[in-house]
């Protein structure tokens, strides 16, 4: 069983000076999922768990968790380079409630294919939920070759996998290693309908935070075998994914839902404020879009 179809949004996390922002984060989640999404994704890249305390990150799967109560499925990131921390986090998330982990490759260490086969595989036999594995060389400097999952796909917690490679040849080269092992999500939302028409499940979007439901019209549209659809209202959106990602993922979005009306805060260090020169580009795009 698949742990979602469709769209699974990788939620923001709103901040103060003080903390966590807990009544724009239940903002948050209400809009993704009023907007029809699939499922959404808690501390992931985008909700910048790297820059928070532990308690932090435990505080916030709690709250998603019961926010969200049961709507969607909710799937947690509790990755991290240091395996002992990744499984205790697992273990945490499973405890309060998460329907599924998405766990990244180990970064800036790095590790062999073997050892990375061991890092997963830790985390696996430590939990009783659906993992994700999360590919993303752009971020780690590590990827997740084919032989590798494959061989990971053979735990019976390892199920899925998001592949936000941009090397085109990289992706097909996993899809075909891994067709019929592991479900696919596009781990950026340009190659949704690309990743889809290779037999993927959805994608895990950093554009639903802002456009949920036309992130969920186009997954729609694929399911339909309306391909014809699907590009048109992808070519229409991919000027805001790309706008999202002038600088680092989470920057453009926050401020993007700032002009939506979700106060999303600032990032932390050493993430900074929008630089006012994409402040004005971003906003011109999401004028042309209509969305403000």
């Amino acid at each position: 069983m698949s742990i979602f179809k469709g769209v699974g949004v990788a939620l923001v996390t709103p901040m103060t000076e003080d903390g966590i922002n807990f009544e724009e984060y239940g903002k948050l989640i209400d809009h993704v999922i009023d907007g029809g999404v699939d499922a959404v994704i808690v501390g992931g890249t985008t909700g910048e768990p790297s820059t928070m305390t532990e308690e932090e990150r435990i505080e916030m799967f709690r709250y998603a968790v019961k926010k969200v109560n049961h709507r969607v499925p909710v799937i947690i990131g509790s990755g991290s380079n240091n395996t002992v921390s990744a499984v205790k986090m697992s273990k945490i998330a499973e405890a309060e409630g998460a329907d599924g982990l998405l766990v990244v490759t180990p970064y800036y260490n790095k590790c062999t294919q073997n050892g990375l086969i061991a890092h997963y595989t830790a985390i696996a036999d430590a939990v009783n939920i659906p993992i994700m594995l999360y590919n993303v060389p752009t971020r780690t400097g590590f990827r997740i070759a084919p032989a590798t999952a494959v061989k990971l796909s053979e735990h019976k917690n390892i199920v899925a996998i998001k592949d936000a490679s941009e090397n085109i040849d990289d992706l097909l080269a996993m899809c075909q290693a891994c067709e019929g092992r592991l479900d696919f999500y596009s781990g950026n939302d340009s190659y949704t309908v690309f990743l889809m028409a290779l037999g993927g499940l959805g994608v895990v979007s950093v554009v639903g935070n802002v456009c949920p439901k036309e992130m969920k019209e186009i997954t729609d549209a694929c399911f339909a075998g309306d391909y014809a659809k699907a590009r048109s209202l992808s070519f229409r959106l991919d000027p805001l994914a790309k706008a999202l990602f002038m600088e680092v993922n989470p920057i453009p979005t926050k401020k993007a839902l700032e002009y939506i009306g979700i106060k999303a805060g600032k990032p932390r260090l050493p993430l900074t404020e929008m630089e006012p020169q994409n402040v004005e580009k971003l906003k011109g795009v999401m004028k042309d879009l209509g969305i403000i």
